[in-house]
């Protein structure tokens, strides 16, 4: 077992939390909840007033094509924006509703949001999994009911798609059947061709595109059925212009229309169980009911553990846990994820992340096998203080709120600080407090206009500091510092940082002096050095 870094790890102060922007092109197709946990956002629909909501509140805007929205944030706003099923407005949300945020219930949405922005669908962290959050501990739901005649292979999903475009589509489309988009538009969102598309979901599972999502929509159609939904709501939920639609394509499949269906169905002993999608929609009325105030939903008293199915992904990522506890499985070994911990899990490497009770974690970004060269978990511990600024690049990591300027790779940067900082723990350090002292706020100052030229600048510690220096360290301050320094910059150079960037970093005002200060120390170049630890690493 792998323990995280000490909670000893200097932290820099996070920077500033910039404004934001969301205005995607097909931001109607889906209704959105945004929740602001601190700051202040404006939202602006083209047919309506502008709203200004405040820390702790909250805005559903319902699907509609016919608006546009434009959503902008304040320097220093973290607001979570979130996706509910497009059939939500139908079942009795149809307008704009802003909302008061029970504060027992944000750490939930926090919550929601990841395991919306989570991409391993229906296998445990999943979508599905919210509605265990609405339970009170220990409960569960009941087990779906036996279909009966017709079979249950009748009701079986269809085949998922191999090919990661079509593969990608069809995830989407079993967590949200309801979403209508043409075949063109999701070619466009996963930067693909409408005739790729096309001809993979009939090479993968044997059915056309169409015929995929008719038969993903009306498996769907079943389970809200089975569910105690009435057809009008089911046809909403699954994407059905209107109830007649849904009946003829359910009674064209299964032989029954979906009305004859549920009524055969609630008629058998043991009806009434919950698929895990039927129980989602469950918890989005459930969400409703706690926006227009009325039947509220007590908070939930627990967070439920969570799990992934063991898997890989082809590129590096970054998972930071905010409450909690967690841990991450590859092979026979585990890393431990607790609070404040950010861990890169490698690229091609199969493994299984896993959440505790009371437990929450927020994707940061990911990064190409190109950008990061990584075989094995890299951690590091963030204090506190950076929790809303972490918030806020999750968002801009997996969600169409972010900055003008975005940059998924910043996160790199801040990453490698954090960790440059936190080794440069591992030169020795004083005992002696004072001395320690001033070795902590050295290394809380690399990196700040000047820095390089600390000796020379700071005002010189008395001779007991120098004596505790050189008696438990074995250098004199000065060389403490340049060796702290050297530590910090071959981090920041083995994470991939450019020479430039590094002794910007460092304190160094130009790139010559830190290259020439680098290779006094190490023996190698700052590029050197690079390029033989891109080496040994690949």
């Amino acid at each position: 077992m792998t323990s995280p870094p000490s909670s000893a790890a200097v932290s820099r102060r996070p920077p500033p939390i910039p404004g934001a922007r969301w205005s995607p092109a097909d931001a109607h197709v889906r209704p959105l909840l945004l929740w602001v946990r601190t700051g202040t956002a404006h939202v602006r629909l083209d047919d309506g007033p502008a709203l200004r909501l405040g820390a702790g509140e909250g805005v559903w805007i319902p699907a509609d094509g016919r608006a546009g929205r434009t959503i902008t944030t304040e320097p220093g706003t973290v607001a979570f924006p979130l996706c509910p099923h497009v059939g939500v407005g139908a079942r009795g949300l149809p307008e704009v509703t802003r909302f008061d945020v029970p504060r027992g219930w944000q750490d939930w949405l926090i919550q929601l949001f990841n395991l919306q922005v989570t991409p391993f669908s229906g296998r445990g962290y999943s979508p599905d999994a919210i509605t265990a959050l609405l339970r009170r501990p220990g409960s569960r739901p009941p087990a779906p009911p036996a279909l009966g005649d017709p079979g249950p292979e009748g009701f079986a999903s269809p085949p998922m798609p191999r090919a990661r475009g079509a593969r990608a589509v069809a995830e989407e489309l079993t967590r949200d059947p309801g979403l209508d988009l043409t075949v063109e538009r999701w070619a466009a969102r996963v930067l693909s061709s409408a005739r790729t598309l096309r001809r993979d979901f009939l090479a993968d599972t044997g059915l056309t595109f169409e015929q995929w999502r008719l038969h993903c929509r009306l498996g769907a159609a079943v389970e809200f059925l089975a569910a105690g939904y009435d057809v009008d709501q089911v046809a909403a939920l699954v994407g059905f212009a209107g109830r007649n639609g849904l009946t003829r394509a359910f009674k064209g499949r299964f032989g029954l229309t979906p009305h004859e269906f549920g009524r055969k169905l609630h008629a058998r002993p043991g009806a009434g169980g919950l698929t895990r999608r039927a129980a989602a929609a469950r918890q989005a009325d459930d969400l409703i009911r706690m926006m227009r105030e009325t039947d509220t939903p007590v908070a939930p008293e627990m967070l439920p553990p969570a799990s992934t199915p063991s898997h890989t992904n082809d590129i590096h990522v970054l998972s930071w846990m905010y409450r909690g506890s967690g841990y991450l499985d590859i092979g026979d070994r585990r890393y431990e994820r607790e609070r404040g911990v950010a861990t890169w899990i490698p690229a091609e490497t199969e493994h299984v992340t896993g959440l505790r009770e009371n437990s929450v974690s927020l994707p940061l970004g990911n990064a190409s096998t190109a950008d990061l060269h990584l075989t094995a978990p890299l951690q590091v511990r963030f204090s506190p203080a950076w929790d809303d600024y972490l918030m806020f690049r999750s968002i801009s990591a997996r969600s169409a709120l972010r900055p003008d300027d975005h940059d998924p790779r910043q996160i790199l940067g801040l990453f490698a600080e954090q960790v440059a900082a936190q080794r440069a723990l591992s030169v020795p350090m004083p005992t002696d407090p004072r001395a320690r002292a001033v070795a902590m706020e050295c290394l809380r100052r690399i990196g700040e206009p000047g820095a390089a030229r600390d000796a020379e600048a700071d005002a010189t510690p008395d001779a007991e500091i120098h004596r505790a220096f050189r008696d438990e360290t074995g250098m004199t301050l000065g060389r403490w510092r340049y060796a702290a320094r050297m530590r910090v910059a071959r981090d920041l150079l083995a994470g991939g940082a450019p020479p430039s960037t590094v002794a910007r970093r460092t304190g160094y005002a130009h790139l010559p002096t830190f290259s020439a200060a680098f290779s006094r120390f190490h023996g190698l170049s700052p590029r050197e050095y690079q390029e033989r630890e891109a080496a040994e690493s690949g």
